[in-house]
């Protein structure tokens, strides 16, 4: 169901339970300004959308208003869909027709390919028949050294450690909102806003799905630092043990 306007719900809300907006400040931890603004729909006077449905959240939570009807109306007036979702399904398949192909191979090259195998197989098969009659070594320290030389050669490397799980260290340098998932979508940072120097929890995990609402943050994955580009949208990244990418579509955490 959609709201007729979503400042004046709000604020026709508040005079009902007979709430000044400074008791709303206090309680809520958002700013006087920002709720006038946003009971104004004044929305150019708040830091960015994803402030926006953060604020209305806890602003319709705290009034006994269905949060999650403010959010939907706010998307569905202000947000517009990203380009991905806007480019229908057909034109995707098009574009996937008019990927070039790779080059086939002629006949002869397949030929040729064969006969290098066969003529190489039949080198490895001779050198494993020589291998298997070694001279006879003098006595003494000669057939000291060649056991020692079989010993070294028969072992085997050990194979690297592979990392399974990633670490990520956040530290605000300024006011920031951080929206942390895992894989499974379990809410690990629920959205919440950080300031310059408070102290935000280190998070483990094999993947981790990550939202900031700008970039006034210092990011760290599996101990190397990361650059975060300023963005006037939400800035959304996958966090796995090999690496730090994009997240587009399902993949980009929502906290809200």
């Amino acid at each position: 169901m959609a709201v007729p306007d979503i400042g004046s719900t709000l604020r026709e809300a508040r005079m009902r339970a007979r709430i000044d907006i400074t008791e709303v400040e206090m309680r809520t931890k958002i700013r006087a300004k920002y709720l006038r603004a946003i009971e104004n729909e004044e929305w150019d006077l708040l830091p960015g959308p994803v402030y926006v449905k953060s604020f209305l959240r806890t602003y319709g939570d705290y009034l006994g208003v269905d949060s999650r009807m403010l959010i939907d109306e706010y998307k569905r007036r202000y947000e517009r869909p990203t380009e991905h979702e806007m480019r229908p399904v057909a034109a995707l398949g098009r574009e996937r027709e008019r990927q070039p192909r790779g080059p086939l191979l002629p006949p002869w090259a397949l030929i040729a390919g064969v006969l290098i195998a066969v003529v190489v197989a039949l080198a490895v098969i001779g050198s494993l028949g020589s291998s298997k009659h070694p001279s006879t070594p003098t006595a003494g320290a000669g057939t000291t050294k060649v056991r020692h030389h079989r010993h070294r050669r028969h072992r085997r490397p050990t194979a690297p450690t592979t990392a399974t799980t990633a670490k990520l260290q956040l530290a605000a340098t300024g006011a920031v909102y951080i929206c942390v998932e895992n894989g499974t979508g379990k809410k690990l940072i629920p959205g919440v806003i950080y300031q310059a120097g408070q102290t935000i929890p280190t998070e483990t995990g094999p993947k981790l799905l990550l939202t900031l609402g700008n970039a006034s943050v210092k990011m760290t994955v599996n101990g190397a630092p990361v650059v975060v580009a300023p963005s006037a949208n939400a800035i959304s990244y996958v966090i796995s043990p090999t690496g730090t990418k994009s997240a587009t579509g399902s993949q980009v955490a929502s906290c809200g």
